[in-house]
């Protein structure tokens, strides 16, 4: 069963131009927060919006044109938001401008912020965000205490924020595109650990010792997205993380793996996903290898038919 259940779902495209923005305000008034909308395109607003609950939490996917949206000192007093968002944007360029200065955020990056303070949001372009919805309340109880400090931009610091960003991006692409079966629960505590670390890492605060589950999702996500690299290592996993290779290694203890294996596994299983797949016959045994960052041909080989019980070429061969 998905974690995520439906509430609502907007779009603008079935409008005239010159009703779409009116529409726009009502609908995130109810679904989402009071703000204004201005458009840049000569088409109006095209936009679409699916809101979804998780827990405590609310999700919104947004994707548009190029637009602004506000929340001005009248606004913030007239449909008052007791949350902190946390915005992740995946595709376009977007500046977000608040009382104390302007961030400039590109896709991949997170920019975390209160809604009881004014602020507009403005996308130059086609634009999609992932927007995490959290009471203020649970924010504070989860991620930071006391008041956030001011709108934070995440993406670019360090490595480890970068990872976490990443594991983020992947946890919440995969919540709302409704993929496999997360335990509800689950899915809203690793939502909020991911905040607080980015958090931490940016106020400088101490790790809580009960994060194990949501550092185990940023090393598995960190590994994935660098499978194809020779070099990968528990070493290289723990230098980006900012932790000790012992301390990865306990934090894949609950997996009956240890992070050397663990990246052994899923290159073989990627290479074995690509030579079973449609396409197999047009790419060399050695291509796959060196793709999937084994260090010989010999090697992959060995390892494949140990893990499956054929070579790389009788199971291509098997699966024409």
């Amino acid at each position: 069963m998905s974690a995520l259940s439906v509430i609502s779902q907007a779009t603008t495209e079935h409008l005239e131009p010159g009703e779409r923005i009116g529409y726009w305000e009502e609908y995130n008034r109810k679904a989402l927060v009071g703000l204004s909308c201005t458009s840049y395109s000569e088409q109006g607003l095209l936009a679409r919006q699916t809101n979804l609950g998780l827990g405590g939490l609310r999700l919104a996917d947004i994707t548009g044109n190029a637009h602004a949206i506000e929340r001005s000192p009248q606004t913030v007093r007239s449909a008052p938001k007791d949350s902190v968002f946390a915005t992740l944007l995946l595709k376009g360029e977007a500046v977000f401008l608040h009382e104390n200065g302007c961030l400039a955020a590109t896709a991949g990056e997170l920019v975390v912020y209160d809604t009881r303070r004014p602020y507009l949001f403005g996308f130059s372009s086609s634009m999609r965000q992932i927007l995490v919805d959290v009471p203020r309340g649970l924010f504070a109880r989860a991620c930071v205490g006391g008041e956030l400090p001011g709108p934070m931009l995440f993406g670019r610091g360090t490595a480890r924020e970068g990872a976490l960003v990443a594991a983020l991006g992947s946890l919440l692409g995969g919540l709302t595109a409704l993929r496999g079966d997360h335990d509800p629960a689950g899915a809203e505590r690793t939502v909020l650990d991911l905040l607080r670390q980015l958090a931490e890492e940016r106020t400088g605060g101490r790790p809580r010792p009960d994060s194990y589950r949501s550092q185990l999702i940023v090393a598995e996500d960190y590994i994935e997205r660098h499978l194809h690299d020779p070099c990968l290592g528990a070493a290289q996993v723990a230098g980006v993380m900012g932790i000790s290779v012992r301390h990865l290694a306990r934090i894949f203890e609950p997996t009956g793996r240890t992070p050397a294996r663990h990246i052994t596994e899923r290159r073989l299983a990627r290479a074995h996903q690509e030579l079973t797949g449609p396409g197999a016959r047009e790419t060399t045994i050695a291509d796959v290898a060196h793709r999937w960052g084994f260090s010989s041909q010999a090697h992959f080989a060995r390892l494949f038919r140990s893990r499956f019980g054929l070579t790389p070429s009788e199971a291509r061969a098997e699966a024409a």
